[in-house]
């Protein structure tokens, strides 16, 4: 399998790759990229010598997935292959690993964090690789890995330190960046083009093949019209009401209409006021309110039935960690109306139509006699979960032969799947033994799975991007792609909206292949000189924002009761993770059932989850470290901070204001175990 043959259009694609230039692949999904990134290794592994060719992914499974598919069969007879992922051992010996091999596949993370080792068994320099491919390169943005690991390349460019290597980017497309005109979806392009120091390249020759290899699906919106009655939901908005009038909402905050994203973003701001005001009353409330317009986004989207559950869920045991009259109010309010909610949510004369519709639009494309294949996409895993669940009591779903599974990324938690359970489950969507992935946003790039007749989009607010993606998975002849919305809905205005942005990314890219090299260049430099500007400004800021405090003045304290519980000098980071080392906290929290994470690491291991002792707030999980220490690991969204600034509240580590020092073993040791440390 080692000599294979491109498409026209792919060879007209990389041909500027092949004379060594630095190009992003344009191609849509299904179009060959991973194939033709695969010929431009080959034929550089045969021209160039040194050659060290280092494939980059933006997900761990594709990893895996790449290598068996693509890069071993056709390279693996006549060189040497290294796939190296955060949970591989080779990581640790990156550097002497990368040296003794021809192509290294490993996900961004894994390079960059080799970049920036001081530790000779992981360093890694740019100038020790020749060619880099970076798949899905649109994400070479902001503060991605991706665009973080470029940044060093760009610096080194604009400093003349050379040797660099050659960049290949893939792409089904770089998006407009949320451009409403032509000229900003150009400069939204460029930024791209700057951050990989590429050109961007399609086919303009043989669009005719690349149509008939990847044909675009028939369309379709699959209107229904709003339920007229919705006693389930107006019950809802009653207790939202009870809720604002119990808590005031302050005069000058302003909430939106429930049951939205807006006033989601209202409550996320309304709690973080409360927690920096100290007023617990107004923190709880909001965090409650959530919970109730998650219901009613629920309830618009999925059964009445599973909005109900939702916050039966959040309300379970609810009333045993009840603390104060704020506590006891929300928790009496559920339980009151509980009765006549299940009730509501039971009553099918008012269930929601797009279920309906959904359902007529499956059995369009399955039946007995069908070998239909599709994928079914929502936005979050609980509602993936409930279609699931949906699909397997329905019996005329079932008669007509639907075969569902779900899909969704790998992680943590019981909604989650590992890489072994999302590869088992695509096998069986190959095999037709299952005929329905049920799917979040993890199918829509990346994943190898196989071609699909229909994609339904159920409840999706995403850019041009991810619709493209999706749009791409429905590829056989004949096949349908189809968006089950409400008249009028967010869902349709948005999904014309991408249609109209795919049209200007093309436009725009258009543009700037008419550009002349040298104006190209020009504008690439400018922008590549002015990312660097803003790179070292925003990280002086970073600095002055971590040397304003001590880490000794921070205080933090449980996000729920306010209950002040470590100091800043207590965390430590340990291995991208920040725990606490004070033997005092263990005061402080109460322990769960453990915690399972699908993988193993080399020195540490999960243990069990932790929460508030006095309001059962979760905060994170025990780390069993070199089977000695038993460290919290803290997740500080869970918590806030009291600085002499005043309190906060922030969403990750790297935004604390203080420094945080690196867990030292043999101190820890010396600490805690005095008597078996010499």
């Amino acid at each position: 399998m080692s000599d294979f043959q491109l498409r026209e259009y792919q060879k007209e694609v990389v041909e500027r790759a092949l004379r060594g230039e630095n190009i992003i692949i344009w191609l849509p999904t299904g179009g060959g990229k991973t194939r033709a990134a695969v010929y431009v290794a080959k034929r550089h592994l045969e021209t160039t010598s040194p050659a060290k060719v280092v494939v980059l992914v933006n997900k761990i499974h594709l990893v895996d997935q790449h290598y068996t598919n693509e890069f071993q069969p056709h390279l693996g007879r006549d060189y040497t292959l290294l796939k190296v992922t955060g949970e591989s051992t080779g990581k640790d010996f990156f550097g002497p690993e990368v040296r003794r091999s021809d192509v290294v596949i490993c996900t961004a993370q894994i390079l960059y964090n080799a970049l920036t080792s001081t530790e000779e068994t992981k360093h890694v320099e740019l100038s020790d690789i020749t060619l880099l491919i970076i798949d899905e390169c649109h994400d070479t943005n902001k503060d991605s890995v991706y665009n973080k690991l470029m940044a060093c390349y760009v610096e080194k460019k604009l400093n003349n330190d050379l040797p660099l290597p050659q960049i290949l980017g893939l792409t089904a497309s770089p998006g407009a960046g949320g451009a409403k005109n032509l000229q900003k979806a150009v400069d939204h392009v460029l930024e791209i083009c700057a951050n990989l120091d590429s050109a961007i390249v399609s086919t303009k020759v043989h669009v005719s093949e690349l149509k008939k290899k990847v044909p675009r699906p028939i369309k379709s919106f699959d209107i229904v019209e709003r339920r007229l009655q919705d006693p389930f939901g107006d019950h809802l908005k009653c207790m939202m009401q009870m809720i604002h009038e119990f808590m005031t909402v302050p005069p000058d905050f302003n909430l939106r209409q429930c049951g939205t994203q807006e006033y989601e973003e209202d409550v996320v701001k309304l709690e973080k006021r409360g927690v920096s005001e100290d007023n617990i009353l107004l923190a709880q409330c909001a965090l409650h309110l959530r919970q109730y317009n998650d219901a009613l986004i629920i309830n618009g989207t999925l059964r009445m039935m599973d909005a109900y559950r939702s916050l039966e869920e959040f309300y379970t045991n609810r009333w045993s960690t009840a603390i104060d009259r704020t506590d006891f109010f929300l928790v009496g309010l559920f339980q009151e109306n509980q009765t006549e909610l299940r009730k509501l949510a039971g009553d099918s004369l008012f269930e929601n139509p797009k279920m309906g519709k959904l359902e007529s639009t499956l059995l369009n494309q399955f039946g007995p006699s069908e070998a239909s294949k599709g994928i079914l996409f929502s936005k979050t895993r609980k509602s993936i979960h409930c279609l699931y669940d949906w699909v397997r009591n329905n019996k005329d779903l079932q008669e007509a032969g639907v075969k569902a599974a779900i899909l969704t990324g790998a992680g943590n938690g019981t909604t989650y799947m590992t890489q072994n359970e999302q590869a088992d489950t695509i096998n069986k969507f190959r095999q037709g033994i299952v005929n329905l992935l049920i799917s979040t946003s993890v199918a829509e790039e990346g994943l190898d799975i196989p071609e699909c007749n229909l994609v339904v989009r159920y409840g999706l607010l995403t850019n041009e991007i991810a619709q493209q993606q999706a749009s791409g998975r429905a590829r056989t002849t004949d096949s349908h792609y189809s968006v089950v919305a409400e008249a009028g809905g967010r869902e349709v205005k948005r999904e014309l909206t991408n249609e109209y942005l795919e049209e200007l990314t093309g436009k725009a890219i258009a543009e700037i292949q008419k550009m002349s090299p040298r104006e190209f260049r020009r504008k690439i430099t400018e922008l590549q000189t002015n990312a660097v500007i803003c790179r070292k400004i925003a990280e002086t800021r970073r600095i002055k924002k971590r040397s304003c405090n001590t880490a000794d003045s921070v205080k933090l304290l449980c996000r729920k009761c306010f209950t002040p519980v470590a100091s800043g000098s207590d965390i430590k980071l340990l291995e991208g993770h920040y725990v606490n080392v004070n033997p005092d906290f263990a005061r402080h929290y109460s322990v769960g059932g453990e915690v399972a994470l699908g993988k193993s690491f080399e020195d540490w291991e999960p243990g069990r989850r932790i929460h508030c002792s006095k309001c059962n707030q979760k905060w994170g999980f025990e780390m069993k470290y070199k089977e000695i220490a038993l460290l919290p690991n803290l997740a500080i969204k869970e918590l806030a901070l009291n600085t002499p600034g005043g309190r906060i509240t922030v969403k990750q580590w790297k935004d604390v204001p203080f420094t945080v020092e690196d867990f030292n073993f043999e101190e820890y040791c010396k600490d805690n175990f005095p008597d078996l440390v010499d």
